[in-house]
């Protein structure tokens, strides 16, 4: 079913498959703004200086309940929707697809060739040089020109962060990352509690299997395994680290 643009009363466009879900959402919005008094805090805080004022955010990453808190709270911070300034990046793809398509703008200039999206066996991969592909002929300057007006991007992911320590040492970065990945908030608090809690869950959604009784091997005892380990005796499997 083809999903209607509506408007609401402010004139903002929008696509929902079932507004009657709304008023749960709140609900469950509510309920994490509990859980994240940090954000809950900066909109006090920052609130009536609005330091986001006439700031256009655009986020990569995953759309769940929290996710609605982060944007909510940038909007009461002054942000913006919708452009390219800067860019809330989960997983670094965001950064890949503008450093791959700045390089491919590069090539096609000076020899006027395509990105081959068949010259990797990497499906993601693939798409991110499918998407520049399409585009170059069309607008051969687009990702120059969001590199350009980009502020910042953050990046979460251990992989990711490594991947921009990299490029920054070699010279290719091409604007300021904040590194989130090694925060105080998201070492010691995400990694021990939130593995804490998801790994018995993960594995007991994945598997159907009970967790008690049986023998569980961590590898690693940094504070990820720490919370792994915690996790997996207190669901009744002796735990051995390595």
């Amino acid at each position: 079913m083809a999903l209607l643009v509506e408007k609401t009363t402010s004139g903002r466009e929008y696509k929902v498959k079932d507004m009657s879900q709304a008023d749960f959402g709140r609900l469950e919005i509510e309920l994490a703004e509990v859980e994240m008094p940090g954000l809950m805090s900066c909109r006090t805080e920052f609130g009536p200086s609005q330091p986001f004022k006439g700031a256009q955010i655009t986020g990569s990453l995953h759309m769940t309940i929290q996710t609605a808190v982060l944007i909510e709270t940038l909007t009461a911070l002054g942000a913006e929707g919708g452009g390219p300034d800067l860019i809330v990046d989960d997983g670094g793809d965001a950064t890949l697809l503008i450093h791959e398509g700045v390089k491919a703008e590069e090539e096609y200039e000076k020899t006027g060739k395509v990105p081959d999206p068949n010259s990797t066996d990497n499906s993601e991969f693939q798409i991110v040089l499918t998407i520049i592909r399409d585009g170059l002929k069309s607008d051969p300057k687009k990702y120059t020109r969001m590199k350009e007006r980009l502020v910042g991007v953050s990046e979460e992911t251990t992989t990711g962060v490594k991947r921009l320590y990299q490029m920054q040492a070699n010279g290719t970065l091409l604007f300021p990352a904040i590194n989130v990945n090694d925060s105080v908030t998201k070492s010691k608090f995400d990694n021990l509690y939130g593995c804490r809690h998801s790994l018995p869950d993960g594995l007991m959604r994945a598997t159907d299997v009970m967790i008690a009784g049986k023998v569980a091997v961590v590898a690693g005892y940094g504070d990820v395994g720490k919370g792994c380990a915690a996790a997996l005796k207190q669901a009744g499997a002796p735990c051995y680290c390595d």
